[in-house]
């Protein structure tokens, strides 16, 4: 028989009624639903120590004699496949690992009944003592649950016009005058606790289609589908699952039959969900997430006319880009394998031999990964105390990682080539170490001053938040919501701008904040704060270089409404395929429709084997047409054979050397786009015409453009329809009303209809405006 000393820190039953809180998934340990409706039974379920040999669960209605459940095992196999990408990247085994059941027990509960509040309890049989004789039992505390009911009296909705605020009736939270509100369908989520969801509808015409809701990678209209606006790391294949690292409670409404477009602004930072004429072709159900209070209220603007004057008037109330420098329109290189300053140095080398422009490279491996604040192989005195460093602390031996940071980055820009280091808003602990670190290494120091100074991301009980993810488990997150902790936390990274001039920061992941009762240092609990969390830290290290002198220069994946004022965005985790390059393109769109004008994405994809050199082209040709234009390769353990997307490795991998030629003729093409990009940047920013941009922007009321929604404008002249199916030999285009130019044949086209050319793999279709192909010819004829 097993001891029970083997596990004394260790209950012998887990049960957390939210569980770990990922948005698609359940864990082994929660309730479900967490909030359940009257007439709904529960799920409970526990994770039990290994010696545990039976578990009861003790359920009653409060006031009234408790029954006993009988809980049984859970097949530890039956995780939620749904919510993991697959594929083989380095991150999907963490995923899988952290939804496993293994250890898991569950029951189901009785049907609840509304208007009562129930309670319960796990009972585990244990192991005695050795020597004590009869089993033991440990119990957990008592926790309480009610069912709750869909009621027309929970608190009040506001319809926002854009000219005027419509009137409510408290009493009801009806709005009784909005013509686009469904009558009668104002419904509040009221449990014994409280009001925790609103639901009402909007009337949407046939000839109505909807697109935004943040960075989309499924469809540009969204009209006939269910989605949601929760900030999440979906890891590949986010096309597939209708998921987005960069969502917002933001649409267009746009009518094809040429009557006024609209547009609607969820006015919350909790988690949204929408149901787009799925259910009922007519209408657009919006559910919300509330605080629970009593009374609850919610407001919604409605923004009228225009794509452009809808986008311009959510701007106003939610910020928007500024101006970047010039640079970032030149071509991104990057490579997560790239962890020395010779590899570095001899990719770029690379770029000058094969006469390859590069404006930047993105450096991912430079630091030991732990605060990521410190070259690797750097030599230095521990800072106790967690104070930070000057660039004068540091020592490099010659033959470390990085023997001399600072001439490295010196010879990058005496070539023209800015340089981006990456980060993450975590602070690795001894949850996440490996053997040999001790206490008196910095990173430990660092995360006990993180902790002892108010600097992290708090659990309800003020304990710190240990990241729930499968990214850095257990890592400490900042708290970058007040002014005084991203001082703290930028303190340590200052000297990476000032001393060894570092042009931006990479600012991956933002997707760590799992929790609805999390405290931060704004006053915000996790349900209202976390989707929050990539604004502010985007935010964060955009002030840090601007304090230095520098463009606020961020790249980054996550964000949510906010974001449009913070940098740069790609569009995350993807593989390498031809249905990636098509989702991502979608995401494109999307994200500018919400007002998103610096995005990217690593081209051809950054995950699995080296692509096939028509995808790899076809992926160049069309990102050379889009507003950060980079290329970037996956983590994949110094296995052979590498993984890079450089055109060189590409070539060779395929055999092909008339890669590196093509590739050559984009990049340099890309080069003489850059005066253009930055005019028509700037456009978009004044006018909130996106940069890359649907055709639905330009011609509202052509209902052709609906067919051709992988279409998009590159600013007011440049019309791209990327090829993203592989083996074809010619590809149609959607020219909309005017007079266009092919580019690459110098041939007129009459608009208002669909025309066809060839596609070798070295052609993307664009067309120009013909009124100003005067002025833009000479960027395609050099």
């Amino acid at each position: 028989m097993t001891s029970t000393t083997s596990h004394a820190n260790e209950p012998a039953v887990l049960h957390r009624p939210f569980g770990i809180e990922h948005p698609y998934a359940t864990s082994a340990d929660q309730r479900r639903p967490v909030r359940p409706e009257a007439g709904q039974s529960v799920h409970l379920g526990v994770v039990c120590r290994p010696d545990v040999s039976a578990v009861t669960c003790e359920w009653q209605r409060v006031g009234e004699p408790a029954t006993t459940l009988q809980l049984g095992t859970v097949d530890p196999d039956a995780t939620d496949a749904a919510a993991l990408a697959g594929g083989d990247g380095h991150l999907a085994g963490a995923q899988a690992a952290q939804l496993t059941s293994a250890g898991g027990w569950e029951v189901e509960s009785p049907a609840l009944e509304a208007g009562v509040r129930y309670r319960y309890r796990f009972v585990a049989q244990t192991p005695a003592e050795a020597g004590a004789g009869d089993p033991q039992d440990e119990m957990t505390p008592w926790f309480e649950v009610s069912a709750g009911v869909w009621v027309a009296d929970g608190g009040r909705l506001t319809l926002t016009d854009r000219a005027a605020t419509r009137s409510t009736e408290p009493e009801t939270g009806l709005v009784t005058d909005h013509p686009r509100l469904v009558p009668g369908s104002v419904r509040w989520l009221r449990d014994a606790d409280g009001v925790h969801r609103v639901r009402f509808a909007l009337r949407l015409e046939p000839t109505e289609h909807v697109v935004g809701f943040g960075e989309r990678f499924d469809a540009v209209d969204q009209r006939g589908r269910r989605l949601d606006a929760v900030v999440f790391e979906q890891y590949k294949s986010q096309g597939r699952h209708g998921r987005t690292y960069l969502p917002m409670p933001f649409a267009h409404v746009i009518d094809e039959s040429g009557e006024p477009g609209w547009g609607l602004h969820v006015r919350t930072a909790r988690r949204t969900w929408f149901d787009v004429g799925a259910s009922d072709p007519d209408q657009l159900v919006v559910e919300a997430a509330l605080e629970g209070a009593a009374d609850e209220t919610l407001d919604v603007a409605v923004y009228h006319g225009a794509p452009h004057e809808v986008l311009h008037a959510f701007g106003d109330e939610v910020g928007r880009a500024e101006l970047l420098p010039e640079w970032v329109f030149r071509l991104w290189a990057s490579g997560n394998e790239w962890n020395t300053q010779q590899i570095v140095t001899a990719r770029m080398d690379s770029h000058r031999d094969l006469e390859i422009p590069v404006g930047a490279v993105v450096i991912e491996a430079w630091s030991d990964e732990e605060g990521i604040t410190i070259f690797r192989d750097a030599r230095y005195d521990v800072n106790l105390d967690g104070a930070a460093h000057q660039a004068a602390d540091f020592t490099y031996p010659p033959d470390g990682a990085w023997p001399d940071p600072k001439a490295m980055i010196d010879e990058l820009h005496e070539r023209g080539i800015k340089v981006i280091l990456w980060q993450i808003p975590l602070q690795k602990t001894e949850f996440d170490l490996g053997p040999g670190v001790g206490q008196d290494s910095q990173v430990l120091a660092d995360a006990r001053a993180m902790v002892d100074g108010g600097h992290a991301v708090l659990e309800a009980d003020g304990s710190p938040y240990h990241n729930r993810g499968w990214w850095f488990p257990q890592a400490l997150l900042a708290d970058l919501t007040t002014p005084r902790s991203r001082d703290w936390w930028t303190a340590k990274r200052r000297y990476l701008v000032e001393d060894l001039d570092v042009d931006g920061f990479k600012t991956d992941g933002g997707e760590h904040a799992w929790g609805h009762d999390l405290r931060y240092g704004d006053g915000r609990r996790g349900d209202e704060g976390n989707n929050l969390y990539p604004v502010h830290y985007a935010r964060t290290f955009g002030d840090l270089l601007r304090s230095c002198g520098k463009a606020p220069v961020t790249f980054s994946r996550a964000g949510f409404t906010g974001s449009q004022a913070h940098g740069i965005f790609w569009a995350g985790d993807e593989d390498s395929t031809w249905e990636a390059f098509a989702h991502s393109v979608t995401a494109g769109i999307t994200a500018a429709a919400c007002g998103i004008v610096y995005w990217g994405w690593d081209l051809a994809g950054f995950s699995g084997p080296v692509p096939d050199s028509e995808l790899y082209l076809r992926a160049t040709a069309a990102a050379t047409f889009m507003p950060i234009m980079q290329y970037h390769s996956e983590f994949n353990h110094h296995r052979r054979p590498l993984r890079d997307r450089t055109p060189w490795f590409v070539a060779e991998t395929n055999g092909d050397p008339g890669v590196v030629d093509t590739f050559r003729r984009y990049a340099e093409l890309r080069e003489r786009l850059v005066p253009y990009l930055s005019e028509q940047a700037a456009a978009a920013v004044a006018t909130s015409r996106p940069l890359m941009r649907g055709l639905f922007f330009d011609h509202p009321d052509d209902a052709a453009v609906w067919d051709h929604p992988g279409q998009f404008l590159l600013g007011d002249d440049l019309l791209v329809n990327p090829v993203t199916s592989p083996g074809a030999a010619t590809w149609s285009t959607y020219l909309p009303a005017g007079t266009w130019v092919d580019v690459w044949t110098g041939t007129t086209h009459a608009g208002a209809q669909v025309t066809q050319r060839d596609v070798p793999r070295d052609v993307v279709p664009v067309y120009c405006r013909a009124e100003r192909w005067g002025a833009l010819r000479r960027i395609f004829e050099a």
